[in-house]
Parts: C-alpha cells; structure tokens; sequence
C-alpha cells in the first residue's frame, strides 16, 4: 500500500514538474513534421515528390540529437531546407526548456523525498525473514544495529537526521537495512517501515526525545497490538505511562539497570563479571572478578544516574555523600548531602581522603574526567566508576583506567538486543540473583561450564524456538512418537560420542519455565531453549535440528541409508520382522 501511494505521488511530481516541456516539445514537433510532409519537394521525373510521414518524423528525430544523416528520401528543395532551418533553430531552443526542466525536477526535494520513501518502503517489502523497527539512530542505535547485525536479525531505522542516514548507509551490516531520514512518530511513516507486517516482530523508541518516544510507542499499540514495543526512558512520568499501553512492553531505563549491575558487583562479582563477559565487552573474562569495596561512597550528580545509584546503595546500607549544584527535595536516606559543584573544597567536605570509592555521573563528560583527576589527586586509592555520556570520548575515557565505565547509551543497547534475541535471559539472572540457599553454587557451576566450554572464544547467546519452520527434523521425530532430549540435541552431528560446546540455561515449554534443565529434559513442539555456546557449535547445532540425517546419526550412531534400493529393502526386512 505504501509503495503504490508513494509511486503515485512521484508520478503526479514528474508530470506536474514537466507538463510544459512536453507540451512544448509535442507542438514543436507535430508543426514541424507537418510542415515537412506538406511542403513540396524536388521534382522527380515530372513529379513534385513529398516526404512521408514516417521520412518527416525520422528525419526530426535525429536532427534532435545535432547530427545529420543527409537530406532523404531525396534531397530537400530549397523550401524544405528554409523550413529545416526553422525547425531546427526552435527545437534546440524547446530541448534547452525542456533539459532545464529536467534539471530543476531532479533538484526537488519533493521529488528526491518521494523517490526515497518508495525506495524505503519497497525495500522494506524484500525482507522475509522476522525484522525490527529502529526509531532513532544515534549512540544508543549505531551500538544495537552492530549488535543485530553481528546475531543476523535484519532491521528498519527511521532517523531525522539526515547525516545519521547517510552514515548508516556506509556501514558493513551483514543484513539488510532499510533506512529513511524522517520523523518516526508519524504514522505514515511506520507503516512504510512495515509495522503491519506479519514478520515486524518489534519496534525499538531510542529517540533523543522522551516524548516522541511515547509517541511513537503509543501509535505502534494503535496501528499493531500484536508488535513487541521496546522503549527507552528515564523519566519515570513516562514510564508510569507507558505501562498502561498494554501487550508486549519493555521500558529500558540505563541508569536503573547500571545501578542493578552494581550493587550486583558489590554483592556478587561472579554475576557481575558473567554479565559482562555475555555482552562481549572488551577485556571481559571468566576467571577475573571486579568487586568495588563497601565503605563511604561519593556520588557526584544527583541526577538521573545519581537517583538510581544513591537507592540501590542505600538499600543496602552503603553510606553515601552527595555533591550536587542544586538543592535535593527527593525524600531519600542521603547520609550527607553537599550543595555546590565537585571542587576540592566540597570533595573534602564529603570524606573523600577516607571514601573507597567515587561516581562521578553528571552529564558532562570533561566534568566527569576533571572531577576523577581532582579526586585522585587527595585519594589514589579510591575506587572510580564514571559516566561517559558521547560515544566518540571512548579513548579519553580509557586512557584514564577508571574502574568501571558507565555509558548509558550502551547500556540501553546492550539490554535491548538481549530482550530481542534472548528474552528468555532475563528469567535466567532473576533465578541466579534469588537470595536462596544454593545460588552461588549453581552460577559458579555455570561460570565454570562456559569457562570450559567456550573459554576465550566470542560467545554467542542463541533461542532456538522448536517449530516446523526451524526445527524441522525434531519434529519429525516427535510426530512418530520418538523422544528428543537436549543430551541428543548436544551431541556433535560429526562425532556424536563428543559434545558441542553449549551450555542449556532456561527452557520454556507451554506449561513451566525451567532454569538449567537437565540434560534428560525431553524436547516438546513449540519449545524454546536459550543456551550459549561458540558460533561453531551454534551453527551445528541448528544444522542438527533441520536435519533429519544429522538426527538420525545422533540418535543411533549410523548413518541412514539415502538410496531407493537401500531404504526399500530395509522396509522389507522390517515388515517381514513384524508379520514374522
């Protein structure tokens, strides 16, 4: 629908843009053409000749491109020739009109916009495969769009920014990505991006603006209420909104998550450093663990950021100092609270020779470095945690080795792929993070899995759902009543007494979710299964599941036979065994 509508609308532009040139052209050359077949010709034996029709317009036609072939079918008389020059003097100066016109419609934006819209759209039409909606391309959607790329799950950005689009389209993305320069709260918009789609499987607000990334939720849950709708926001107003849209509704709050993270590190660093080496960031290892120490914290910046920090730290009786230009009216336990901007005189204010750590989290990153330089100057044994609000700051802020770098744009990124390609993920951590008897063990037997199973190697976190479509051959077997457990499904379909390297973490059938199933679990249709393995094992893994050979080998440790003769005779002998 949208690329007929948009095809129409460059349709009437061009018609409407050249409706004079070619009224122009079509006169000139009608009355030079019957100017040419009426006048007379040369006499031939007695007989006064007169071009054609066909020799007249042949004749205008390619004396419009300035190159003469001759005088045909015979030569012109002296009339014809006073009338070619007529004609040839007005029909240059008619191309010029027209080549200008031509010019000025290719110089219209209208133009140029529809033609990108109808690009836009009919490239969104070729993508088959489950895609995403982008709304917003700066730091936070430039870091997931690699992410999607790097997992293979196409998407459609819409950005206002024109720069941000060309940008985008000078990216190696191994997918397809349709891209617009637009406003992606207006509806149009939307539906050109394919938000009624049957594969649109989500939409993603990661706008610079609050508003219109309620808006753009909202419109999604009025045009589609089947989409999924992943939006960031850091004002809780919105948040409180946003709830009440219904269905499928996932707010990303990076300030919320990084102070869970947190008190996470302080609490247990073994989730904290599994977390970080799941989202692959650089230098993130199994075998190392960051643990910030308990004691008096400085936090710099009430702000959002300060907010979140200050709750979790509280809550967990960490006392805290609170340097901060403005006056706080929040009702939150705050053990001191300094009005004034992070100077030497307020840090020594706040304890800072005897505080372990420090979070300079204002939203200004030059004020942020000034202020870990100063703290360090009357502390180096402090522990640093910083904010780092532009993505493009990354090698001042390394070069300053802070402890821990908190970039709200990747955060955001970071958990938005995870809701897209594991949801199952979050139910993951919730059970290791539970307060019960056990935990700990249970995520240091899983730490040393993958630490054995995948070690140093980039790991990938893979939800395969067990449908016709994308499992075909076990559920082939499960339509002959034949069991499928994940000790199969782990075998290696080259050797099957070897096992790939994957580790289950949750399954979820249609009746329970189950965390770290057994490797005894027997697969059911319409399952889904979150692990993590290496790319290697993942690729050979789902040439297993889609592979009624590759299942057979791993169930039995033969081969089937492929041939006709072959399968026909073991048929035989199986039918002789059960009339027998």
């Amino acid at each position: 629908m949208a690329a007929s509508v948009d095809l129409s609308r460059i349709t009437f532009i061009v018609m409407r843009e050249m409706r004079g040139p070619l009224i122009a052209l079509l006169t000139v050359y009608s009355v030079s053409i019957l100017g040419m077949v009426f006048i007379p010709g040369i006499e031939v034996n007695g007989k006064v000749e007169y071009m054609s029709i066909f020799h007249a317009f042949y004749f205008m036609t390619y004396t419009a491109t300035t190159t003469g072939f001759g005088e045909i079918p015979y030569p012109f008389s002296d009339a014809q020739r006073f009338w070619a020059i007529l004609c040839l003097y007005i029909s240059v100066i008619t191309w010029f009109y027209a080549i200008g016109s031509i010019i000025r419609l290719f110089q219209n934006p209208f133009l140029l916009r529809a033609l990108s819209e109808w690009q836009f759209s009919r490239g969104v039409q070729r993508i088959e495969q489950p895609f995403v909606i982008v709304c917003g391309f700066g730091d936070t959607g430039s870091v997931l769009m690699r992410g999607l790329s790097d997992y293979g799950l196409p998407a459609v950005v819409i950005d206002n920014d024109e720069e941000r689009i060309k940008a985008l389209q000078l990216r190696d993305y191994t997918v397809a990505t349709p891209s617009f320069c637009g406003d992606a709260s207006v509806p149009k918009h939307l539906l050109e991006a394919g938000l009624r789609r049957s594969n649109c499987k989500a939409v993603i607000a990661i706008t610079n603006s609050e508003e219109v990334n309620l808006k753009i939720s909202a419109l999604t849950r009025l045009l589609n209420p089947k989409v999924g709708i992943i939006t960031m926001s850091k004002v809780e107003v919105f948040e409180e909104t946003l709830i009440t849209l219904g269905g499928e509704v996932h707010i990303v709050d990076p300030f919320k998550i990084f102070a869970k993270v947190l008190a996470a590190a302080m609490h247990n660093p073994g989730f904290y450093a599994f977390n970080k080496w799941l989202v692959r960031e650089k230098g993130a290892t199994l075998s190392q663990y960051t643990s910030p120490p308990k004691g008096t914290w400085i936090i710099c910046g009430y702000g959002r950021m300060g907010h979140e920090v200050n709750r979790v730290l509280s809550k967990y009786g960490i006392q805290t100092a609170v340097i901060d230009p403005h006056d706080s009216k929040e009702e939150e336990h705050i053990d001191q609270y300094i009005v004034g901007r992070s100077t030497s005189k307020t840090l020594g204010l706040a304890g800072i020779e005897s505080a372990v750590g420090i979070i300079s989290g204002t939203d200004d990153d030059g004020h942020n470095l000034g202020i870990l330089l100063n703290a360090r100057y009357f502390n180096k044994n402090l522990f640093t945690i910083v904010r780092q609000n532009n993505h493009e700051n990354e090698i001042a802020f390394k070069a300053t080795t802070v402890d821990m770098i908190m970039q709200p744009t990747l955060v955001a990124a970071r958990k938005i792929l995870f809701l897209l390609i594991a949801p199952l993920l979050k139910k993951f951590f919730y059970y290791l993070l539970e307060n019960k008897p056990g935990r700990q063990q249970e995520m240091e037997a899983v730490i040393h899995s993958l630490r054995e199973k995948v070690g140093n190697r980039v790991p990938h976190l893979i939800t395969v759902h067990f449908t016709r479509e994308k499992a075909k051959a076990v559920i082939e077997l499960l339509d002959n009543n034949k069991k499928v457990t994940l000790r199969d499904l782990i075998r290696d379909p080259r050797a099957r007494e070897k096992q790939l390297d994957l580790v289950f973490f949750v399954v979820k059938s249609a009746a329970q979710e189950i965390v770290l199933p057994p490797e005894t679990y027997e697969i059911q249709e319409n399952d889904q299964v979150l692990f993590c393995g290496t790319g290697l094992s993942s690729r050979l893994f789902n040439a297993s599941i889609n592979s009624a050979y590759k299942m057979y080998y791993i169930q039995y440790g033969v081969y089937p036979p492929r041939s006709y003769l072959a399968n026909w005779f073991i048929a035989r002998r199986e039918k002789k065994k059960r009339l027998g």
